[in-house]
């Protein structure tokens, strides 16, 4: 009987997903600039975060940050300072130079693992947009009398659907033929995705609720 609400629920959070923004940048920044490891970690990152969405939304807390100004703003002005601060972080990129260590080099500023998964859960759990789009989700398409193992499954649905998406993203963002491309540009790209990361920030920073 719920076959049309994980139907429904799949349309719409993928549309959701693929649309250009933070999680997007995050990764792509990741999978170009370190390696395909480091952007499907970074991929796994953002699908963790969306269990946080789903897990107070469940709990109905979607709907006290909604209704609250000061904790949506707290929300909102913590996920837009990690923003900047990551695009802050990508502007001090500076042009790499040939040398004989150069292979150590890279794997020294590699991203670990943890630090990748971090950046995706952060980027994506201190989203204030995506809380508003959760609330909205949870009370229009999912109905209220749907059981709580229910909700559980379709977060999981989810959370597959944007780890699936997202490690697609950074299998190709992290393809060789493309790294080799742009590897005489890399720090411009960095920069640039810069850029883009503190533009959202800011953009976050100035949203309302509504």
């Amino acid at each position: 009987m719920y076959l049309a609400q994980f139907i429904t629920i799949a349309i719409v959070f993928f549309l959701a997903v693929v649309s250009p923004g933070p999680d997007f940048a995050v990764v792509t920044k990741n999978s170009l600039l370190y390696s395909r490891k480091v952007g499907v970690y970074t991929a796994i990152g953002v699908a963790l975060g969306i269990m946080v969405h789903v897990t107070y939304s469940m709990l109905g807390v979607a709907l006290i940050i909604s209704k609250s100004i000061l904790l949506f703003n707290i929300i909102k002005y913590i996920g837009a300072g990690y923003l900047i601060y990551l695009g802050y972080q990508a502007l001090k990129s500076k042009p790499s130079t040939v040398s004989k260590i150069e292979t150590s080099e890279i794997k020294k500023k590699e991203l670990g693992i943890f630090q990748a998964i971090q950046n995706g859960f952060l980027t994506n759990a201190l989203n204030p947009k995506a809380t508003l789009f959760f609330l909205a989700l949870f009370t229009q398409v999912i109905s209220p009398a749907t059981p709580k193992v229910i909700e559980l499954l379709y977060g999981v649905e989810m959370t597959l659907i944007c780890g699936i998406w997202f490690s697609i993203v950074a299998v190709l963002f992290s393809n060789s033929i493309m790294k080799a491309k742009i590897s005489k540009v890399k720090h411009h790209i960095e920069r640039v995705t810069g850029v883009v990361l503190i533009a959202l920030g800011i953009k976050v920073a100035l949203s309302s609720q509504k």
